[in-house]
């Protein structure tokens, strides 16, 4: 694998709850090589869906570890931009690629499924590298 590429499986494949549960922290700095900082990371998603009616994702991110702040996303209406707290909702079995524009230090990846739970699975494996 090239130096400035890194794969971590950050939730093995299990079924999802009702409430949001955290995958292990992606520390950048744990990811990185000898003066190389990594500076992409890509979140791959392996969903089956089940029972459920949609899965979701939310991402949250920290300078220190400790004080985690959401993704936000953003419309703009006449000159004026409104900011909302975001989530990646995923309503089909499949395997999806999301990729996360971040300069943070430790980036917490959070997962929930709507519905019934029955038969549906969710891993996770995060993709750092340099652009």
């Amino acid at each position: 694998m090239p130096q400035d590429y890194a794969s971590l499986v950050i939730r093995s494949s299990g079924i999802l709850t009702g409430s949001y549960v955290a995958a292990d922290v992606v520390g950048i700095d744990s990811l990185t090589t000898l003066n190389q900082e990594r500076n992409q990371l890509i979140i791959l998603v392996d969903f089956t869906i089940g029972s459920l009616t949609t899965a979701e994702i939310k991402f949250e991110f920290s300078h220190n570890g400790t004080d985690f702040y959401q993704e936000t996303f953003g419309t703009i209406v006449t000159g004026t931009e409104s900011d909302y707290l975001g989530l990646h909702q995923i309503g089909a079995t499949g395997l999806y690629r999301i990729p996360v524009q971040t300069k943070d230090r430790f980036i917490k990846v959070s997962a929930k499924g709507t519905g019934t739970a029955t038969g549906s699975l969710l891993a996770l494996t995060a993709i750092v590298g340099v652009a």
